[in-house]
């Protein structure tokens, strides 16, 4: 059964060719259009959609008011459209703490240059987020759900842990040597769920890596944190370079503890969050005996800047068996390489449970590596780490 997509946006060209590159997937039915929030609604009761492609700002009703409104009287997974830039940021937070799930650049370019390519990810972002909210065939327990044409494949661990390697290595090249540990099993984490024998060792820093749907995941988590948290955190989110200073600091005004988009030379200190910049690669070393964070381009074979493996590839060799890691919500298996690498050094790893993902990529090839320790609803998370931490 085809996925059925509203689209809503008062450019009647943008619905038109939007309707035209989702209509050549055979997965995918346009079942209707909108060209303001007040058609939207009553368009989502009406034709009971999978999926709604939103804008911003139209006539009439604007579309976070819109957001709002079909969360409650027609719930339904929200794609939000929006340009890459500051203000284009806010307003895609804004709609994501309204209740949409998940956002794309409205300039198709910005999605990639190749048509094929760009309608590859439209396609595979809309029936990723459909297939949480609808009966249909789930992915392969061996394998991540459909991700963009862009993302990492499941198929590719072994490059993608050369290519990891590789840059960790040159990356980490003014980082202190001597903090190399022997590779330990993964014994309490190998069913991937609790098994209530989870190795209790001390914790020197927190490291958490999300995609689809993070945005909202982060914010259940950091929020709750206390002022006197007693370790620093290190956040990687799939984000555009325009969003994650706004990101930031929206967290920032929110939280009890300091949040910072990372920058380079930054020394961790105990309840600070570090988000990495958008764009580029976050890395954890150890400057004068002190761990800081070093701001790389990377390596351009890596398909995310951010990457969560890169970052958590890091944290692990500079804190052995020190490191409690978090793989959230998203698409693809990013985390999953970081994550064997924690569980080598002998730190610990969690994630976040399949009902409350909007998309259980990441965690579920975590959990199917059995990396994880611990499988946590997100309204748990913050509240686990302040038991296992204070």
């Amino acid at each position: 059964m085809a996925v059925k997509v509203l689209i809503v946006d008062d450019s009647a060209f943008f619905r038109k060719r939007l309707s035209e590159i989702l209509q050549k997937a055979d997965s995918i039915e346009v079942a209707g259009t909108a060209s303001n929030g007040k058609e939207a609604l009553q368009q989502a009761k009406a034709l009971n959609p999978d999926v709604i492609t939103m804008d911003y700002e139209m006539p009439v009703m604007d579309g976070i008011t819109a957001i709002r409104h079909i969360m409650k009287e027609a719930p339904c997974p929200i794609l939000m459209f929006s340009s890459l830039t500051h203000e284009g940021a806010r307003v895609t937070l804004d709609a994501l703490d309204a209740g949409a799930v998940d956002f794309l650049p409205k300039n198709f370019e910005d999605i990639a240059r190749d048509a094929t390519k760009m309608q590859d990810v439209l396609t595979n972002r809309i029936l990723s987020i459909a297939r949480k909210n609808r009966l249909a065939p789930r992915s392969s327990p061996n394998t991540s759900p459909r991700t963009p044409a862009s993302s990492v494949q499941s198929g590719d661990s072994l490059t993608t842990r050369e290519r990891l390697q590789k840059l960790a290595n040159g990356g980490l090249s003014r980082s202190s040597s001597n903090n190399s540990a022997s590779p330990r099993s993964a014994s309490s984490g190998s069913s991937g769920r609790s098994s209530g024998t989870e190795r209790k060792h001390p914790v020197s820093v927190v490291a958490i890596g999300t995609s689809t749907g993070g945005p909202v995941a982060l914010q259940k988590v950091v929020t709750k944190l206390p002022a006197s948290f007693p370790v620093p955190i290190l956040l990687i989110q799939h984000m555009p370079a325009t969003f994650t200073p706004a990101f930031a600091e929206r967290l920032n005004a929110l939280s009890a503890i300091k949040v910072k988009e990372a920058e380079d030379g930054d020394v961790l200190q105990p309840g600070c969050a570090y988000l990495a910049p958008g764009g580029k690669q976050m890395l954890v070393g150890n400057r004068g005996g002190r761990a800081s964070i070093s701001i790389l381009d990377g390596d351009e074979r890596l398909t995310y800047k951010p990457s969560v493996d890169l970052t958590f590839g890091s944290v692990s060799k500079s804190f052995p068996g020190k490191v409690l890691s978090i793989v959230l919500t998203g698409m693809g298996a990013d985390g999953k390489e970081g994550c064997r690498l924690m569980k080598s050094s002998g730190s610990t790893v969690w994630t976040q449970t399949e009902a409350t993902c909007v998309v259980y990529g990441m965690p579920m090839a975590v959990d199917k590596a059995g990396y994880s320790d611990k499988s946590l609803d997100i309204n748990d998370v913050a509240e686990q780490l302040v038991n296992r931490l204070t």
